[in-house]
């Protein structure tokens, strides 16, 4: 688990650089796996996508790691 907190706490660091709530969510007793959550609060919709999509290429262009899936769940103002 020490070399798999060698490769998540890194990347989570990096992805605080946008200024967004980030932690290591899930799959924390599995070798070789992380679940890495993000949180974004903005007035446009269209600003939460772009932090998003700079999240998710900054994670996906890290060259020790495999990008296995993504999921994006947007709450407005009726939730």
């Amino acid at each position: 688990m020490k070399a798999k907190r060698s490769y998540v706490r890194p990347i989570v660091a990096a992805l605080r650089k946008f200024e967004i709530s980030v932690a290591e969510v899930g799959a924390l007793d599995l070798h070789g796996r992380a679940e890495i959550g993000v949180a974004v609060v903005a007035a446009e919709p269209a600003h939460v996508g772009e932090v998003l999509d700079s999240c998710e290429r900054l994670v996906a262009g890290r060259p020790e790691i495999e990008l296995l899936s993504v999921r994006r769940r947007l709450h407005g103002d009726e939730d």
